[in-house]
């Protein structure tokens, strides 16, 4: 295993961080353009996001009367760093990785268990009503994900034996994860999307509430804050990759492309909804996710554990 120095390691990650939630914004503003009847225009979506970055960086931050200031600085860097810390167990292609983890997929799950509480600073850090329900709403969805998004995770992992995300791309040398186990592609994205708490399920910073969490940030807090939750959202699309999509393997093209084009695709998937499915009560998400996610992924878990049995003997 290639492994980066550390200063080489912090540089790879901040580039693909800026780079991923770059292309995020650009997907959002191409298909919000396409939804609204404007066409597609790339050129215009990708320089939007740079702009409303350049506003937001140069605009005065407001605050509120009383607010816990350390937690409201820390939310957003913490966020950031957690979905940093995901994407570097990440390999590019084999023998290739930011950091040699041996169990890759705990790194990423431990890192994401921790989102919920740097939303739940973000919403009480204000001292504010909206934020502050914003923030409990956070904690009632994740309740209601988590289990299922590692359930899901751990029977991606059956196949290859091992924890580590370069065993579970070399395990689909020959058949991918995603016709293998066909439920877990799927309630994994349904998870991410809650994990990102994106579109429909941005429930935490959801427009009933004022912008949620988000609701009395401004200037650089809230363009630290938007770019650490697209963050989370390419984190969750690289995993998805390497787990359910063959990471780096395929045809012709160098490794780290592939890698690449099939975080790209699942970003595409995880970014269209939010401009044409409605936003969910959150009531509603969180029956759904003890009644049909968590029963579901332990329908995939089992499935994959059986398969796997089998083939080992």
């Amino acid at each position: 295993m290639t492994v980066w120095a550390p200063a080489v390691a912090a540089v790879g990650v901040g580039a693909a961080l800026v780079t991923g939630t770059w292309a995020v914004a650009t997907l959002d503003t191409a298909v919000a353009g396409v939804v609204a009847g404007r066409g597609l225009h790339l050129r215009r979506a990708a320089l939007a996001p740079l702009r409303r970055a350049a506003l937001l960086a140069g605009r005065h931050p407001v605050t509120t009367e009383r607010p816990d200031a350390p937690a409201w600085v820390v939310a957003g860097p913490l966020l950031l760093a957690l979905a940093g810390a995901a994407l570097s167990a990440l390999p590019l292609a084999e023998g290739l990785a930011v950091a040699d983890v041996p169990d890759g997929l705990v790194l990423y799950g431990a890192a994401m268990a921790l989102v919920m509480v740097a939303v739940f600073l973000h919403g009480w850090a204000p001292n504010s009503v909206f934020p502050l329900i914003g923030a409990y709403r956070f904690v009632a969805q994740a309740l209601s994900y988590q289990i299922a998004l590692f359930l899901v995770l751990l029977g991606a992992a059956l196949p290859a034996g091992s924890l580590g995300l370069g065993a579970i791309v070399e395990a689909q040398s020959e058949l991918w994860n995603v016709i293998r186990q066909p439920l877990g592609l799927p309630l994994f994205l349904v998870a991410g999307t809650a994990l990102s708490f994106w579109g429909p399920l941005a429930l935490p910073d959801g427009e009933d509430l004022a912008g949620g969490t988000a609701a009395e940030s401004s200037g650089r807090e809230l363009l630290v804050w938007r770019t650490a939750r697209a963050a989370v959202l390419v984190a969750t699309a690289a995993v998805a990759a390497a787990c359910f999509l063959g990471g780096w393997l395929g045809p012709v093209l160098p490794g780290p492309v592939w890698m690449v084009a099939k975080t790209l695709a699942l970003l595409v998937i995880l970014v269209v909804p939010a401009h044409v499915v409605p936003r969910v009560r959150i009531e509603r998400f969180v029956s759904f996710g003890w009644t049909i996610l968590l029963p579901l992924s332990l329908v995939d878990v089992f499935a994959a554990g059986v398969v796997a049995l089998r083939t080992s003997t």
